[in-house]
């Protein structure tokens, strides 16, 4: 287990689950035509928003969860320098936990507004999150159980977002067959 001590405040977020927002749909299309600006001359190819807030009718953590696809992770240090400029910051592979992809949250007033997980070409998690958003786009049913689960594991796992993360994982399973 990672130390925790000197992690700064948005590392150590509570799990808060809102009610939906339209505007998040136009929030992830200006952070994606952000990023791609930004990135796409360090070799990103794609950039999607993903995640519940990607979701119409979807109640969710206020951030807006973004994945870019790389050819390599040779420019991640260019990629991190750039993201910078603009209240991104790094987490390493070492603390995320997640080696198939880079992670970074943009913080504003000491709050995640943002994630963005970097993958490799030809990731079966790129494909698999394309997967999850648009059979809940296209089903209010799954939508609506998914709210539900999401709000209750968030009380239980109030102080944990690990652990209300993989609590989602037979959810997200099932959807996914």
């Amino acid at each position: 287990m990672v130390e925790q001590n000197n992690w700064p405040v948005w590392a150590t977020e509570s799990v808060e689950i809102v009610k939906p927002n339209p505007d998040w749909q136009d929030e992830g299309k200006r952070e994606k035509e952000e990023l791609y600006t930004l990135l796409a001359p360090l070799g990103i190819s794609k950039i999607e928003h993903i995640g519940s807030t990607s979701i119409p009718d979807l109640p969710a953590k206020p951030i807006i969860d973004l994945m870019a696809e790389a050819h390599s992770f040779d420019r991640l240090e260019d990629i991190s320098t750039a993201l910078s400029t603009y209240d991104w910051h790094y987490v390493s592979p070492k603390l995320d936990e997640r080696p198939w992809r880079r992670f970074f949250v943009k913080v504003k007033n000491n709050k995640r507004v943002a994630h963005l997980h970097v993958m490799l070409k030809g990731e079966k998690r790129w494909e698999q999150q394309l997967l999850f958003r648009n059979r809940l786009r296209e089903n209010p049913q799954l939508v609506y159980d998914y709210a539900n689960l999401k709000q209750e594991l968030a009380r239980e796992f109030h102080q944990d977002r690990e652990a209300y993360t993989k609590a989602k994982t037979e959810f997200i399973k099932r959807v996914l067959k």
